[in-house]
């Protein structure tokens, strides 16, 4: 359990308390503002202390500890030993898993040639967008080139 039952930390925050509060009663009146605050901040420390080794005292005690990963390393080589697979059921989830992988590059194959399709049709539409604005472009050359035209005359 270790020395003083765990409670090393506790005695030796006591200790430096209970010099600090001797200290309170030793050193000059200047010093007592200091001294007293210095103790209660250790004697509340030292409350903290056992108040924190009760705890993990009692976790211990119940069964509420951290599990250690050794037996756990253990159960899980134990049951790795009992599920085997036979060289028969590996070839058969191997197939199968070499069959859904096949059907999953088809259907990628598919959606890129699909999207090559796509990116095709909106190059041509762009290309259809630009012709209509040089067709109403040169609609409106042709508008202003008349109206010079008829002034003139």
């Amino acid at each position: 359990m270790g020395y003083l039952g765990n409670h090393l930390a506790t005695v030796v925050v006591a200790i430096f308390a209970s010099i600090l509060t001797w200290l309170y009663f030793v050193m000059p009146d200047a010093l007592h503002q200091l001294l007293l605050v210095s103790s209660i901040v250790t004697w509340f420390l030292v409350g903290i202390c056992w108040a924190a080794q009760k705890s993990a005292d009692y976790a211990h005690k119940h069964g509420h500890a951290e599990k250690k990963s050794s037996p756990s390393i253990e159960h899980r080589s134990q049951t790795a030993q009992a599920k085997t697979a036979t060289y028969d059921e590996l070839n058969t989830a191997k197939t199968t898993f070499t069959a859904q992988l096949n059907e999953l590059r088809d259907t990628v194959k598919l959606k890129d040639g699909e999207i090559d399709r796509l990116k095709q049709q909106i190059a041509s539409l762009e290309t259809l967008v630009q012709i209509e604005a040089l067709k109403a472009e040169l609609a409106n050359l042709k508008v202003l080139a008349s109206k010079e035209k008829d002034p003139k005359k």
